[in-house]
């Protein structure tokens, strides 16, 4: 039934979208390594507009927790030193006057259970974007059967194969999750 595939199709892209911005949240969030997305939140005031920092340079990790800016403009290097500091990432940037260090410090164990406790946050947050998701789809489903849209039978199996989808993303949830506790924890 051509409604039905639709119908998965639409759940399982909804699922899909809720994931790509769990691993984008949790790719801004700092573990052992710092990575280039830890710096997504800065924006620098630049041509006349507040621009966001990987707009007006190249961000790299030479090392596993330093970060490097290079602007593309050099005139730009204050207002980027500034909008690091304006994004409050915990970080004192160390300008040379053509690129822009920034070393991070060590976390200590205090800092890495406030982190994974943030992390596990943001994680139920999307579980419950997933069951929200679920809850739309049923509901959907409820209404064609009171339309007589499809049978009671069609109801059943197509909110069953909705709880799958539902418990296939909340596992994939739960193994992001463990990766990035695991990662944090690394010492």
């Amino acid at each position: 039934m051509e409604l039905e595939k639709n119908f998965y199709k639409e759940v399982e892209e909804e699922m899909k979208k809720a994931i790509d911005a769990l691993e984008k949240d949790f790719a801004r969030v700092r573990a052992t390594r710092v990575t280039p997305a830890l710096l997504d939140p800065v924006r620098v005031q630049a041509y006349g507009t507040t621009v966001p920092l990987k707009q007006v340079a190249s961000i790299s990790a030479p090392k596993p927790r330093v970060l490097t800016v290079e602007p593309w403009d050099k005139s730009l290097l204050k207002e980027i030193e500034r909008g690091i500091l304006k994004a409050n990432l915990g970080v004192m940037p160390r300008n040379d006057g053509t690129i822009i260090t920034l070393p991070f410090p060590k976390l200590d164990e205090e800092e890495r259970q406030k982190i994974v406790n943030q992390v596990k946050k943001m994680a139920e947050e999307f579980r419950e974007e997933i069951r929200a998701i679920r809850r739309r789809a049923i509901d959907k489903v409820k209404e064609w059967e009171k339309n007589k849209e499809i049978s009671e039978d069609d109801k059943y199996r197509m909110q069953d194969k909705v709880q799958e989808l539902t418990d296939k993303y909340i596992k994939v949830i739960n193994e992001h999750l463990e990766r990035k506790e695991k990662e944090i924890l690394e010492i």
